[in-house]
């Protein structure tokens, strides 16, 4: 079924629906708002780029999508992907491929591939998430420890050097920064799981910074006042040429936003007892990706820990998600110039916390008493992720699990044998 969650959940919807909705909408926009910066600044983007995706993408994904509860906008699944198109590529680059994955993903839906999320394995899920997070967390420690580097290689293997030769610029104030946001963070999850501590953290770091005048780099300083409006609707350039050289970016942004979207939504399923419609879902993610692209905003997805955000600050329907995305155009529209003090190690802290996250610390005991076979897996997939290109760890983990998957079918076969007659 490819209808969309929202004109099911209206049927019924009333007044007490509407209010768990709104609340829950607002929190989720308050966790939305600083992730969503910190996601594009460290893909290479500007910060305004993440704001626009949250608003347009996260409006479009609840209002087209196939759970009643996900919430969708820029991820950290999608950081090393779209650093790597607009080095090779260049932002214009990024525009065209997450225009195409969008196509690519209404196909997806239209022709019902979302039942094939499951022949994906596990482990190779698991692989290059965990070596996405170990990417974003590496990226993020020269504005967590305050050190003077003038340019920072994308390449793993290149940076780690670059950092170590940069340690000497280390600076006391830009650390502390980001220790204490980063345990106001922890102290808020812990003891108060349903209050939009991220925001609060981030703003408490930043205005020691503002107070103090402490020399630490804020959005304002480093990439000027963030644009308070939407910027005009703009196709990409079409060329034939150019289509085809961002071929294989758009399928891999095509498949994460698939892969992602239908992951978080399975999750939402179990948290709410619910059941997501998965064509739905990637009707919606092609459509979303389109209208992001279209205002020059990144790749989108549904997001895991926004939504199980908005599940437990009580959101019903999808019409949570989309006064998530109203208010954070709200905020864009009128609050703009605020997000110019956020301080740079504040939200380097944030997206340390994302990425301790995305790695799913719970599940390493899991991993570690699996089969070998999966073990093999993930830590392949991990390591073509950090140090080869996700491309290939995607493609060589995939190929691998199908393959695995036939052999042990083969060898489960019986060994009866028809009787002569």
């Amino acid at each position: 079924m490819r209808q969309p969650k929202i004109f099911t959940t209206l049927k019924t919807y009333d007044g007490s629906q509407f209010l768990a909705d709104l609340v829950a909408g607002i929190t989720v926009a308050m966790v939305a708002l600083p992730l969503s910066l910190a996601i594009a600044i460290a893909s290479g983007a500007s910060p305004g780029a993440g704001l626009v995706t949250a608003i347009v993408a996260g409006f479009l994904i609840s209002f087209f999508g196939g759970s009643r509860v996900q919430i969708g906008g820029p991820t950290g699944a999608f950081i090393v992907v779209v650093f790597s198109i607009i080095a090779d590529h260049g932002y214009d680059g990024l525009v065209l491929a997450t225009f195409m994955a969008g196509i690519i993903l209404l196909i997806a839906g239209y022709f019902r591939a979302g039942v094939l999320i499951s022949y994906v394995p596990e482990a190779v899920v698991s692989g290059f998430t965990i070596g996405i997070a170990i990417v974003i967390a590496t990226s993020q420690l020269p504005d967590f420890l305050g050190l003077s580097i003038d340019h920072v290689p994308a390449d793993f293997l290149e940076k780690i050097p670059v950092l170590w030769n940069g340690r000497g610029g280390f600076t006391l104030s830009a650390f502390v920064i980001a220790l204490l946001t980063l345990g106001l963070i922890i102290g808020f999850i812990r003891l108060f799981p349903r209050f939009p501590g991220l925001i609060v953290a981030v703003a408490a770091g930043s205005g020691l910074v503002y107070i103090m005048g402490l020399p630490v780099d804020t959005l304002g300083s480093r990439f000027g006042e963030l644009p308070n409006r939407l910027p005009p609707v703009q196709l990409p350039d079409l060329s034939m040429d150019r289509m085809v050289e961002l071929l294989p970016s758009a399928f891999v942004i095509a498949f994460l936003a698939g892969v992602e979207s239908l992951l978080s939504a399975m999750v939402a399923d179990r948290m709410t007892h619910g059941k997501h419609r998965p064509n739905a879902e990637l009707l919606a993610q092609g459509i979303a990706n389109i209208g992001s692209a279209l205002f020059a905003g990144l790749p989108a997805t549904g997001a895991i820990a926004r939504t199980a955000t908005n599940i437990r600050a009580g959101g019903k329907t999808p019409v949570a998600g989309l006064v998530h995305a109203v208010v954070i155009l709200l905020i864009m529209l009128l609050a703009a110039p605020l997000a110019g003090f956020l301080a740079m190690p504040a939200l380097a802290a944030l997206l340390m916390i994302t990425a301790w996250n995305m790695s799913e610390p719970k599940k390493w005991g899991e991993y570690a008493k699996g089969p070998n076979r999966d073990k093999f897996l993930l830590l392949l997939t991990m390591v073509l992720t950090v140090v080869v290109d996700l491309v290939v760890a995607i493609g060589v983990g995939v190929a691998l699990g199908l393959a695995f998957e036939l052999a042990s079918r083969k060898d489960s076969e019986s060994d009866w044998t028809p009787p002569r007659r």
